[in-house]
């Protein structure tokens, strides 16, 4: 099966639309995702969200209903979203998923399934649907191969990588793919692209990943806006002095919500099935995030109106 453009346009046509209002997850994927979102279509930044806590600008909470959830995945019926976790489990999906644009749901990828899992970012899935060049120079390469540690992802699971390329096809993927599995491109992960995001704050963070030929542990960038706002703008800078993407500017944020996130194993939500214990809980969003494990929020005070 491919996937293809005009049909996904067609469903969800709020891909296409100039200026909407948008929310992002807090870390580079996130960040990345919305230099390129401001870059190409104008779109306005409104907030963000961590899984824990959702911060909103005045913009955010005028326009809620017409906001775009970026890099994420939540299940009120009024938000459209755009992210690449796993949210079904046995075909089964709860009716917020209808509005999410996610190639899991689009491939019928379920947790029973996670050996073939979207292996790529938010932001590469973006670059195929607007069918978006970039330059071919290293940098641009090695910023864009670092959201969602995609680069890793294409040294350790090549039968995915392969997979998910035929089905997005129409597109340069050699661009991304030349001279990525070798040992020099990790020299220059290691020598040019890390060193330049922990002089900006945002590398200080690793996760379990670990490349194949210098074992690297993979860094990460976790923001919290209460007081990262200067990481985020640094990136931001990064981005429009390497790819040339417009900056976005940076929301105002006049409200903030406390959730509760929860991780629990698969097992829990078998018996009664997963729409059920969506219900039961009043889950805002939630993921497969293994084979085994399940992870949800709760807010008390963010219902739908």
């Amino acid at each position: 099966m491919k996937l293809n453009r005009d049909n996904i346009f067609k469903k969800y046509n709020w891909l296409r639309e100039k200026k909407r209002p948008f929310i992002i997850s807090c870390d580079y994927d996130g960040i990345i995702c919305a230099s390129f979102l401001n870059h190409y279509l104008n779109w306005d930044l409104v907030g963000y969200y961590d899984y824990t806590s959702i911060w909103l600008s005045n913009k955010a909470i005028e326009h809620k209903k017409q906001i775009i959830w970026v890099d994420l995945n939540i299940l009120p019926n009024t938000g459209k979203s755009i992210g690449v976790h796993i949210v079904s489990r046995n075909n089964k999906y709860p009716t917020g998923s209808t509005t999410s644009c996610n190639p899991n749901i689009l491939m019928n990828i379920t947790s029973n399934d996670f050996k073939n899992k979207f292996p790529f970012s938010t932001l590469i899935f973006l670059l195929w649907l607007h069918n978006i060049k970039y330059y071919n120079n290293i940098f641009a390469k090695l910023l864009i191969l670092h959201s969602d540690n995609t680069w890793m992802k294409m040294q350790k699971y090549p039968r995915n990588i392969n997979f998910w390329t035929n089905c997005l096809s129409d597109f340069k993927w050699e661009l991304f793919f030349d001279q990525a599995n070798s040992l020099e491109f990790e020299e220059k992960v290691d020598q040019i692209l890390y060193p330049k995001l922990i002089k900006l704050g945002a590398g200080n963070k690793f996760s379990k990943l670990t490349s194949k030929y210098l074992n690297i542990k993979s860094r990460e960038s976790i923001i919290n806006p209460d007081w990262d706002t200067d990481i985020i703008l640094k990136l931001f800078n990064l981005f429009a002095e390497i790819l040339d993407w417009t900056p976005p500017k940076l929301p105002i944020i006049n409200k903030k919500i406390n959730g509760s996130q929860y991780k629990i194993p698969i097992n829990r939500i078998k018996k009664n099935g997963l729409i059920n214990y969506i219900k039961k809980n009043n889950i805002f969003s939630y993921a497969f995030i293994s084979p085994k494990e399940f992870s949800y929020t709760i807010f008390n005070t963010y219902k739908e109106k």
